[in-house]
């Protein structure tokens, strides 16, 4: 083997000793170059291409596509359910016109598949049970890149699975959602509630520069209502959106008000349809010429920083006038309200900062507390990641000067707990 690459095939081509050749023809067979050795001098013309440029413009009579709206249908008035969480949010996926779903069984998430199993095929609908988590996200990549609506729920040893597929998505900028019921862990750990996967949404979509919209409900309200945004966000920015609840939630009952509509799904100018029209269109996420993939990458970071400017969100409780601010999502934000009414009946200002969206923290509306705040507490189910996204979030906004930051954790399935909560913050008053 010789030691230089070959710049435009990335091989490292075979040197031949032609002193010491005898003929024998081995190396014509067993040759790595991608044209092969040929018994003869020949001239090759060999050019880098990206297989949306390999075979040339797809060759069509249509007109250029055009984008099919989405349309709201009106939904008569109801009475409001009692229902799990994990069956809010698959009510919430058919509300938003998703008629596709692929997924493994993976406990705490199950019972949001099993609905779908039932509705959507009354609807006209696809429920395919994949053999793996890594044959659903492929599926996804398939059925985004057609342009249709398509989920899956999973929990998070299944969720860590489909990662590479996600960056394809990404790379490719297929829409799909993504509902991950947190799980303990790490490896298979248990089914009780934790939120350890939240650097893994935030800050490890797989490989590459990659990122998505993440959205944390606390109520099975939210869990409809989020499933109902991701879809429309899925598309708005042609990126997977994430949906992170706990194991808790997922299997929580609460009452909750369906929408006063549905969505007809219209269909994307992008969509790899299968039909005349769309025929010139093409998904990938390879770009072999370096410089391409650099303009691809900062294409995506502006796409990135637009999700950042319009998409935080949060819920702030009783923060106008709070010495202390705690802040949690998930099933612990709910803890940490039941807390501050303990606490503030002792006369002690303790407001709670939720942060709905994960990617991106909503720190514009965080930073206008720090004035006030005589310390932060960060209340959650696992070991600090979401306290590493509020510091860096600060970070990244340019703050130097904090009050204390202090923490209640807990791991493993097991939630912080209200009682333990009040006691923290009252010992941090001094009371």
């Amino acid at each position: 083997m010789g030691t230089e690459i070959n710049p435009a095939t990335g091989y490292t081509p075979v040197v031949l000793d032609l002193e010491v050749c005898n003929g024998c023809g081995l190396c014509l067979q067993a040759c790595p170059e991608p044209y092969g050795l040929a018994p003869l001098p020949a001239e090759v013309d060999f050019e880098l291409l990206d297989p949306e440029m390999l075979f040339g413009a797809k060759k069509t009579t249509a007109p250029e596509p055009v984008a099919i709206p989405d349309e709201k249908v009106p939904l008569p008035k109801l009475e409001p359910l009692i229902l799990k969480g994990n069956h809010a949010s698959a009510v919430g996926a058919v509300l938003a016109g998703c008629r596709h779903f692929f997924g493994y069984p993976i406990t705490p998430s199950t019972e949001g598949a099993e609905l779908l199993a039932r509705l959507l095929p009354q609807l006209d609908g696809v429920f395919l049970q994949a053999v793996s988590e890594v044959a659903t996200v492929n599926m996804m990549y398939g059925c985004g890149g057609a342009g249709m609506r398509c989920m899956t729920f999973t929990s998070s040893p299944g969720f860590s699975l489909m990662l590479e597929g996600i960056s394809y998505m990404i790379g490719s900028e297929i829409p799909g959602v993504f509902f991950n019921v947190m799980r303990g862990g790490p490896g298979l750990g248990n089914i009780g509630p934790e939120q350890g996967d939240i650097k893994l949404l935030c800050r490890g979509l797989g490989h590459g520069n990659t990122h998505a919209l993440v959205l944390a409900p606390s109520t099975p309200q939210e869990m409809l209502d989020l499933t109902l945004d991701a879809f429309d966000l899925a598309f708005k920015y042609r990126n997977p959106v994430i949906l992170a609840s706990d194991g808790f939630l997922g299997q929580m009952t609460g009452r909750v008000k369906l929408p006063d509509h549905m969505v007809k799904p219209g269909l994307p100018e992008w969509a790899v349809y299968g039909d005349e029209m769309h025929r010139g269109n093409l998904h990938t996420s390879i770009l072999l010429i370096e410089p391409d993939l650099e303009a691809h990458n900062i294409r995506l970071n502006e796409k990135y920083e637009r999700m950042r400017r319009a998409e935080q969100r949060a819920e702030l409780f009783r923060c106008d006038d709070a010495d202390w601010v705690i802040v949690a999502c998930n099933t612990p934000a709910r803890m940490a309200e039941g807390a501050i009414q303990v606490l503030r009946d002792r006369s002690i200002k303790v407001g709670l900062f939720r942060p709905i969206s994960l990617w991106p923290f909503p720190i514009d509306a965080f930073l206008p507390l720090l004035g006030q705040a005589k310390g932060l507490i960060v209340v959650e189910a696992g070991a600090g990641q979401l306290e590493d996204e509020l510091r860096l979030a600060l970070s990244h906004a340019g703050v130097t000067k904090l009050p204390p930051i202090d923490r209640l954790r807990h791991f493993g399935g097991v939630l912080p707990q209200q009682y333990e909560i009040v006691d923290k913050i009252t010992g941090l008053a001094g009371e």
